[in-house]
């Protein structure tokens, strides 16, 4: 058994798709069909434009999301069809993709959500207020238990449960920061903060959340044509209103990422294909599931191998 699965900010690239775009008229209407949903032409910051742009909130995460379905399109040409994967999911925006790809949301408006989200996200916590880091090495339970011990009245919590060894906590820059000095002391591998714009998955996301329960409310949700694992639940979920409100709770949920992947492979998932940018969620994946295989799909020679496998 199969199971797709998309990347989340971070795998951002300048360049990324422009090689299925040129190789696949499938996969340049994707990013035609995003340039004409948004009002402007984001593929031209996406195949052109600096990184810094391209990083932003607001741009990274429908750029992610439509570099995923162009490689996905690309498939589909090549005969793979989204119905030979048993599970779809995502981490974080990945999500997204994940309803994208299985017919849940309409593309126009999985990159009009994507923008809001983006949007809503950088504007909830002032620059510099929030953070996140990266604690290596300490397992979930450790890492949240350091977490609890650092908020000290203010927010922090683990956001993201990567794999066994990897966990992003969130929340007020001074508790994060507080956080990476214990788990540095707590025998943390490595204990940094990273370069994000705003403490995504915590309570201060509660703006963002309230934004995206509007607009979820005047999309169109379909029944997926694949089961779609949950960021907040870790296991599989088809009804549309439980997709809306999961999505609601997932701006300031945790992301249960090494849940959803052992979950899958439980279920009897044995490759991975990620589709899009980067080979982040494989290198997770394969630590998670050591007994999977993984296959990260974002140009058309990874197309074309992984047809021929």
């Amino acid at each position: 058994m199969k199971a797709f699965v998309f990347p989340g900010q971070g795998a951002q690239a300048v360049g990324m798709g422009k090689a299925l775009a040129e190789a696949y008229p499938a996969a340049r209407a994707v990013f035609e069909e995003v340039d004409e949903a948004l009002g402007e032409r984001l593929s031209a910051l996406v195949w052109e434009g600096d990184i810094e742009t391209l990083t932003l909130t607001e741009n990274a995460q429908p750029a992610l999301m439509a570099t995923s379905i162009a490689a996905l399109r690309a498939l589909q040409a090549e005969g793979v069809q989204v119905t030979d994967a048993a599970f779809v999911a995502g981490h974080s925006l990945g999500e997204y993709s994940a309803l994208c790809a299985a017919g849940a949301l309409s593309l126009a408006d999985t990159a009009r959500l994507l923008r809001l989200r983006g949007r809503a996200m950088q504007e909830a916590v002032p620059v510099g207020v929030g953070a996140m880091a990266a604690l290596l090495g300490l397992d979930f339970a450790a890492a949240t238990a350091i977490a609890a011990e650092a908020a000290q009245g203010e927010v922090c919590t683990a956001a993201n449960d990567n794999d066994p060894a990897q966990v992003v906590v969130s929340g007020h820059r001074s508790a994060v920061e507080r956080a990476v000095e214990l788990a540095k002391a707590r025998g943390a591998r490595r204990a940094v903060l990273l370069p994000v714009s705003a403490p995504f998955h915590s309570a201060l996301m509660a703006p963002t959340a309230e934004a995206m329960e509007a607009a979820l409310a005047g999309v169109t949700i379909a029944a997926p044509a694949v089961p779609v694992v949950s960021n907040v639940r870790a296991e599989a979920v088809s009804d549309p209103a439980t997709i809306r409100a999961l999505l609601v709770a997932q701006v300031t949920g945790s992301v249960r990422w090494r849940e959803s992947v052992a979950w899958m492979a439980a279920q009897g998932v044995t490759a991975f294909w990620e589709i899009g940018a980067g080979k982040a969620l494989s290198g997770m994946i394969r630590r998670i599931a050591p007994e999977s295989t993984q296959r990260a799909i974002g140009t058309p020679e990874d197309v074309r191998e992984a047809v021929a496998a």
